[in-house]
């Protein structure tokens, strides 16, 4: 199974740092994506990309998990060439992390 599927994200960026929000479309289903979905994994997921710590904080009145990525955008948007210099796209990458489908 894959992120996609129990939820959405959104991305912003402040420098060189990407900001990921990954929200359940079920609150119930929140406990499952604090425990799959640690720091220490979202940083192995984006490998290279990401150059920099990963910092994830749990918001559970929402059904979020929050990821800040420092060194995530290449400098960031006045630096970088890179096509989605924001980091927009990001939030697509985490989506697609794949989970255990035990439910």
């Amino acid at each position: 199974m894959r992120l996609h599927d129990l939820a959405h994200a959104r991305a912003g960026d402040k420098g060189n740092t990407s900001n990921i929000s990954l929200i359940a479309y079920d609150k119930a289903d929140f406990a499952r994506l604090e425990a799959a979905v640690t720091a220490e994994r979202v940083k192995a997921h984006f490998g290279a990309l990401v150059t920099g710590e990963v910092v994830r904080y749990a918001l559970p009145q929402l059904g979020a998990l929050n990821f800040v990525m420092s060194g995530a955008l290449r400098g960031g948007v006045t630096r970088s060439l890179a096509q989605d210099a924001h980091g927009k796209c990001l939030s697509g990458v985490l989506l697609a992390m794949e989970i255990d489908g035990a439910g």
